[in-house]
């Protein structure tokens, strides 16, 4: 067999055990109405200094069909009106007072934030996010107890936030369909409180991807999915540094936490992709697999951005970005970043 057929074969064996990966990406069938369940909502939006996004996200909740029974804003000594912006929005303001020693500001704002809520669920939202139409209907509707979580789907506006495309992809790939995102996530009160909260993951820069570890531990469920159609967000819309040093806090680490079985498949995907770059340059035939490997490619960025179709099809320098911010992701600035102005230190 000569080179040509190797890297051929090679090439389609990768393509077609990616479609694995694809199948992830769907958003699942609703279950049972969630119409009175919606009544037993708590919404809980940590911000510092959100006076930009509230009022996107606010206005998308009071639009619901079917709203929540409360909203608490937690203004984590915001300067820019956050909490008035809140509160006129109809929104119940909590002071968390002073971050304490050992906790990092997220995760204080979602405890404090828990401790003042009513509901029996908890709904824990970026304020960066913002809800669909009927988008919060469609999410309960797909919540079957334990923890539910959904990545927003990520809205594009500007040409550098295109480069998210692989660190989007990874991360729902990675994280579904049993991790927890942060973004977006619900859970009812007794799981939570038996998990220990967000107590319990104080510290951590990756809070998600622990406390999806506590809620299992204690025998509640944990779910992910895509958030299509139900939650929206925008990534680093400030510029392409600020979407680098996004992506390169903590990325390593949260790669070191994805499960062992999809971490070699997301590998291979990736390097099915180098394959399919490397292919043209063996064989003519070769474009057949970068071909295809492109056309997959726009089919995954569909499920979980509105990236453009030329995102998927030119998508070598997309991956290329994506290898270098992630080598940087592994160095000290993996480790240290800041979040909303303050310092963080991974472990």
């Amino acid at each position: 067999m000569g080179p040509e057929l190797i890297i051929l074969a090679v090439g389609g064996v990768q393509w077609l055990a990616s479609f694995s990966l694809l199948l992830r990406l769907r958003v699942p069938d609703p279950g049972a109405g969630a119409r009175g369940m919606a009544r037993e909502v708590s919404i809980i939006i940590p911000a510092r200094n959100e006076a930009t996004n509230l009022p996107r996200l606010l206005p998308s909740i009071a639009a619901q069909a079917l709203p929540p029974c409360e909203v608490i804003v937690v203004d984590d000594d915001s300067t820019d009106g956050t909490g008035e912006i809140a509160t006129a929005a109809g929104a119940a303001v909590v002071n968390p007072g002073p971050l304490p020693d050992s906790w990092r500001g997220k995760t204080w704002a979602c405890h404090s934030g828990a401790a003042a809520a009513s509901g029996r669920l908890l709904l824990f939202l970026d304020a960066d996010c913002w809800l669909e139409e009927r988008g919060l209907e469609k999410l309960l509707a797909r919540y079957q107890g334990g923890a539910l979580a959904a990545c927003p789907y990520h809205a594009i506006e500007k040409l550098h936030e295109e480069a998210s495309a692989m660190f989007n992809l990874i991360m729902v790939m990675g994280v579904v369909p049993q991790g927890l995102f942060g973004q977006c996530l619900l859970i009812d009160r007794e799981s939570y409180n038996r998990a220990g909260g967000h107590e319990s993951v104080k510290a951590e820069i990756l809070e998600n991807v622990k406390l999806a570890g506590r809620v299992r531990a204690v025998g509640s469920s944990t779910a992910a999915m895509t958030g299509r159609g139900m939650i929206a967000f925008r990534m680093y819309p400030g510029g392409l540094g600020e979407l680098v040093n996004g992506w390169t806090k903590g990325f390593a680490a949260g790669a070191a936490a994805t499960p062992a079985f999809t971490l070699v498949m997301i590998s291979a995907w990736i390097g099915g992709l180098i394959t399919g770059v490397v292919a043209p340059f063996v064989t003519p035939l070769g474009w057949i697999v970068y071909g295809a490997f492109a056309l997959q490619m726009i089919a995954m960025q569909r499920k979980v951005g509105a990236f453009s179709p030329l995102c998927g099809l030119l998508y070598p320098p997309v991956l290329i970005f994506y290898l270098g911010v992630f080598a940087r992701s592994l160095g000290p600035a993996g480790r240290k970043a800041t979040w909303k102005g303050r310092k963080l230190h991974g472990a």
